[in-house]
């Protein structure tokens, strides 16, 4: 049966990395590549020159498409406003290494001489505080859809492709584990907008009206869902909680400290219930069943290495 989406391997989607194209960007410095690992990202070069970079100049495929049919339009029109940023949302679980995929497609894309301008923002800072989420009683669903200001993450977005001069967004501390009050990232109509989050491809809820909502993910013009299997994404998660335990957990103000000093098998047993009562049921619940709605699958073997990538059709 004829399906709406192409899928390939790593090997055939390696060889796109830069085919009729000699404006492609040069792989990561070595600057720039030890920064990323530096961040515990699981990535290597091998990774970026034949899944990265690919990507990259697909994107960059997109975004001049887009341009020309800016240009199309405004002539249609005959007066038409310049162009908005080019939004691109990333989506996955926690520890699948979608953080780790925002940040190197926004170094390539930065790259292309059409778009040298790309933010980053992500949707930790739309959680609510702390606070309210106590008084809701969803501390213990944080990252849950309810659990962010879904209203002002849907007016950001709005601001954005609306070509506002300024946006601005909030920030989230991981340090103490909720919003920096005193602090915000300020957009001023940047060429690319790259959007990484867990739940940035959930559906418009039903509203009481029985209206139609908005969705986060209607404000895309290309969207990217990193996969794996759950039980790899398990075990990924556990481990990376024992490396936090041994470094960023030791801060004094970390919200978690009072992990720092669980010996090896109370760490394991931590991160696991963490696993089996929070991030497990939100993955299946609420962010696995999103992935069809992706324009692009980044589908990863239990090395963190992708295996296979899946593009839906135009």
């Amino acid at each position: 049966m004829t399906q709406p989406f192409v899928e390939l391997d790593r090997e055939a989607w390696a060889g796109l990395a830069s085919e009729g194209d000699a404006a492609a960007p040069l792989p990561l410095t070595a600057e720039e590549f030890h920064a990323l690992r530096s961040l515990g990202d699981e990535v290597d070069l091998d990774e970026v020159r034949e899944i990265y970079l690919p990507l990259s100049r697909l994107l960059n495929l997109h975004v001049r498409a887009t341009a020309q049919l800016h240009a199309s339009t405004k002539t249609f029109l005959a007066d038409l406003p310049d162009r908005t940023p080019y939004v691109i949302g990333i989506a996955g679980s926690v520890a699948v290494g979608k953080s780790t995929t925002a940040r190197l497609l926004r170094l390539l894309l930065a790259r292309w001489s059409d778009h040298p301008d790309v933010a980053l923002v992500t949707t930790d800072g739309f959680l609510l505080p702390n606070a309210e989420l106590e008084r809701r009683g969803l501390l213990q669903r944080k990252g849950f859809p309810e659990s962010y200001d879904r209203r002002a993450l849907v007016q950001f977005l709005s601001d954005v492709k609306s070509g506002e001069p300024e946006v601005v967004a909030p920030v989230y501390s991981h340090l103490s584990y909720d919003i920096v009050p005193a602090d915000h990232i300020v957009l001023r109509m940047p060429d690319i907008v790259l959007v990484e989050g867990l739940n940035v491809l959930q559906p418009a809820r039903p509203r009481t009206d029985a209206a139609s909502g908005l969705a986060v993910s209607d404000f895309f013009d290309f969207s990217i869902y990193v996969d794996a299997a759950t039980a790899d994404v398990r075990r990924w998660y556990v481990e990376r909680f024992l490396r936090l335990r041994d470094t960023a957990f030791r801060e004094p103000m970390s919200y978690f400290h009072r992990y720092a000093e669980l010996d090896h098998d109370a760490a394991v047993a931590q991160a696991t219930q963490l696993w089996d009562t929070i991030n497990g049921p939100n993955l299946e619940q609420n962010i696995r069943p999103t992935r069809g709605r992706a324009t692009l699958v980044l589908h990863k073997d239990a090395y963190h290495a992708v295996e296979w990538i899946r593009l839906r059709k135009l």
